[in-house]
């Protein structure tokens, strides 16, 4: 690497002056136990931003953003105890609340969430290296979700706010809390997509234990306060470090009810082996993904590249729906390519706090060295990289890479980068990419681009078999948030959306009696004096 290439002088040569005022190193030495901040005394962790920043002993290191508590096996005792004290085996508070208090408390969350806005896109910013603008949207999306999730059940409250009769048995169906979650976010989307699963498991009735992502710990100490203040005691708790010595200790503990996990498959499937009642144990996951763009001879090249281009490298491509195989047709291969590439090259590489910027610095210390060791195996059988300033790397950044042609025989060729690498192949026959994607172990969307109705179609039918989003001339995404959120195979477990959420985390339940004069009345008084929250014709406005 020479000093003068533009990606060396990407981190601010005067830190004071150049950089967006950085958060104060914090000394996270508290986790949410029983409703109390409770003090650790035990050993610490250090967490470290990837914008790296002038050192005084010359050169430049990685800005320390501070300390969190390295909580063991023996904690997790405590943590499961104030959990399962709240639920107390479906009879605790929480559990039998009315729904519309439930709601209550989440409102009570949302309104005192917006004004850590701020704080939050900082944290963002520092901890994970999202763009501002990035940092900004994922807030705002997740008081969106929130306030959905809201309207979500009030929806379902009110369809379930009556008896039916059939076969001479009157019954009432409502959905019931299963228990004692751990839910465990990713690092990527840190506050959006854990609140996607944590926020729909709190209002549906369960205790939840909350480990934050790996890089995001520091991020969620403003929220620990919000958490202990709109929850009654042990409803949340939250908890640091090392993921076997916690969660893989709260699954070996087989007190867990629900695992809300998004990450990868191989995290998922060990966590879910040490449970020893895996009978007894709902997961909801979003795993890995490898998802495909097919490029018809037929596609329009604008609209191609464009979706291609934001598919495969928003937020450096660290997207689970992110684009992270290319097939284009042979006859549009040049052409594709060449747009594909200079679009590419006029991507910003900078800080986070920049205007414009598109390429960040990566989060996890060792991801540019992987990048690079799945470049250098695709250079050595056979491999071009196609774009100007492609395969670079400093420090913790990466530049965006294209690779052509890309072989079954490389690594990139099966498995998930999560970076801004972006291989392509070509293809004369489509049966090729369906193949492709029939023998991934991995079914989570594709991306069509294509202007002919019948060829679309003849694709539509077989892929929705293979995967559970097939994107037509755009890219792949999660939202909105109200279209469901899954996939095949090792990609996911269990379906999320504003609407699917408060299904996954909840069991249909039911109050059910023969028609007699005697049941009849019985029910009647029941529902007269109000004396039940589940059997009850009342309603949420």
């Amino acid at each position: 690497m020479v000093e003068n290439t533009p990606i060396y002088n990407l981190f601010p040569a005067n830190f004071a002056s150049s950089a967006e005022e950085a958060p104060h190193p914090v000394e996270q030495k508290e986790y949410l136990c029983g409703g109390e901040l409770k003090s650790w005394s035990g050993p610490f962790g250090q967490v470290y931003s990837p914008v790296f920043v002038p050192s005084p002993a010359g050169g430049i290191e990685r800005y320390h953003l501070g300390l969190y508590p390295e909580m063991d096996e023996n904690s997790m005792e405590e943590v499961l105890n104030a959990a399962h004290k709240a639920y107390d085996l479906g009879r605790g508070e929480w559990p039998t609340m009315k729904e519309s208090d439930r709601i209550l408390h989440v409102q009570d969350f949302l309104n005192k969430m917006m004004a850590l806005r701020d704080e939050t896109i900082t944290w963002l910013m520092w901890e994970i290296g999202k763009s501002k603008t990035d940092s900004a949207a994922e807030f705002d999306r997740t008081v969106e979700y929130v306030a959905d999730t809201i309207e979500a059940l009030k929806n379902m409250n009110r369809d379930s706010a009556k008896l039916e009769l059939h076969q001479d048995i009157y019954a009432q169906v409502r959905r019931g809390p299963l228990g004692v979650v751990l839910c465990m976010g990713p690092y990527n989307y840190p506050l959006n997509e854990t609140f996607a699963t944590l926020i729909p498991a709190l209002i549906m009735g369960n205790t939840v234990i909350f480990r934050p992502a790996r890089f995001g710990f520091l991020l969620m100490r403003p929220f620990l306060n919000l958490f202990r203040d709109c929850f009654p005691p042990g409803v949340i708790n939250v908890i640091y470090g090392d993921g076997e010595k916690t969660a893989g200790t709260l699954m070996k503990s087989g007190r867990i009810d629900v695992l809300a996990f998004i990450g990868s498959s191989r995290v998922a499937n060990i966590l879910k082996r040490q449970h020893p009642r895996s009978n007894r144990l709902r997961s909801v996951l979003g795993l890995d993904a490898k998802n495909p763009a097919i490029i018809l001879e037929d596609a329009d090249l604008d609209v191609a590249v464009s979706e291609c281009v934001n598919g495969s490298l928003a937020f450096n491509g660290q997207r689970c729906t992110a684009l992270k195989m290319i097939f284009v047709h042979s006859s549009l291969r040049e052409e594709f390519l060449s747009l594909f590439c200079k679009k590419i090259e006029k991507l910003k590489m900078g800080m986070p706090w920049e205007s414009g910027v598109d390429i960040t610095p990566l989060p996890e210390p060792g991801k540019p060295a992987y990048l690079q060791e799945l470049v250098d195996d695709a250079l050595s059988k056979g491999a071009s990289i196609c774009n100007e300033g492609g395969g670079q790397s400093y420090q913790s950044f990466y530049s965006p890479t294209v690779l052509f042609p890309v072989k079954p025989n490389m690594r990139i060729f099966e498995e998930e980068q999560f970076g801004p690498v972006v291989p392509v192949l070509e293809f004369d026959d489509v049966q090729a990419p369906i193949n492709y994607m029939v023998q991934s172990q991995y079914g989570q969307q594709v991306s069509i681009f294509g202007r002919n109705p019948g060829r679309i179609a003849e694709l539509i039918d077989p892929l929705v078999n293979q995967v559970c989003r097939v994107n037509i001339n755009t890219k792949c995404q999660r939202g909105p948030d109200v279209y469901p959120f899954n996939g095949r195979k090792d990609s996911a477990e269990g379906t999320l959306s504003v609407f699917d959420a408060l299904r996954v985390f909840s069991i249909r339940t039911m109050v059910a009696t023969r028609d007699t004069d005697a049941n009849r009345e019985l029910f009647s008084t029941i529902l007269e004096e109000r004396s039940s929250h589940f059997l009850s014709t009342d309603f949420i406005l």
